[in-house]
């Protein structure tokens, strides 16, 4: 079983377009979803019908959250509240009826997925520091955790005597070696459980303004997290245009 995991869309139809135009040539045969759909960008609905398509699930993230009405946004900075009530106002029913429906976990003998931490996930906490990390693989019951939420790739592992051990400085949130689309690749070890966060599709956080996109394959028991440019351009004007601030189109152009 080959699985495509994205996260973090949120509304850039540009960006979500050529990660699934990549993933066609990865020979995926399930598309797994960890939240954010919506937020920040221009083109919420149809980030929703095209995500509804072709993952098979979609777990919370809190913006999705947020533009059913399910969470809070004291906690979201003025760009990111701005954004949600714009959303809200340019979605039908039928759309925040989906977002209000996604669950905060989902589990199956490979892979749990979950958009913060596996501890209180209905508080989209960020994995950072050494506590959230420890705190989700004490809850972790399959071998790998899924994660989004901090738009940075990146991948902890912990072996059966308990040591842990960082792929890249994960706690601090320095990102995987920046790449186009050559990608990141990772053999999966016995005795060793991973928390994956798979970037950013839609609004990387890394200095690289190329969409991330991961695959885990469960036959050579590998992961890899690629990059494709997108028409990052065309996604600014297009948040501009809505009437969204400027800097969420900004900062696609730098990846930050």
């Amino acid at each position: 079983m080959r699985y495509g995991i994205f996260a973090d869309v949120h509304a850039n139809l540009e960006a979500l377009e050529a990660v699934l135009r990549a993933y066609q040539h990865e020979r995926v045969d399930e598309y797994l979803c960890v939240g954010d759909i919506i937020g920040y960008a221009a083109n919420p609905k149809e980030c929703i019908e095209k995500v509804k398509s072709i993952a098979k699930v979609s777990v919370a993230g809190n913006h999705d959250w947020a533009g059913a009405g399910l969470f809070s946004v004291d906690y979201f900075n003025p760009f990111a509240k701005e954004a949600i009530s714009w959303t809200k106002n340019n979605l039908d029913s039928e759309a925040r009826d989906f977002l209000g429906s996604l669950s905060l976990e989902y589990k199956n003998e490979y892979l749990t997925l979950v958009h913060g931490t596996l501890d209180n996930p209905r508080e989209f906490n960020y994995m950072r520091g050494d506590y959230q990390v420890e705190e989700t693989f004490r809850l972790l019951e399959t071998r790998l955790c899924f994660v989004g939420h901090s738009h940075v790739a990146g991948i902890v592992g912990k072996d059966q005597d308990g040591r842990t051990f960082y792929h890249d400085n994960f706690d601090s949130g320095r990102p995987l070696p920046r790449t186009d689309n050559s990608g990141v690749h990772i053999e999966i070890r016995k005795n060793v459980k991973y928390i994956i966060n798979v970037g950013s599709v839609g609004q990387p956080r890394d200095s690289n303004p190329a969409a991330a996109y991961c695959i885990f394959d469960t036959e050579k028991m590998s992961v890899d997290i690629k990059r494709v440019i997108y028409d990052a351009p065309l996604a600014r004007e297009k948040i501009i245009s809505a009437g969204l601030p400027r800097f969420l189109g900004d900062r696609l152009l730098t990846g930050r």
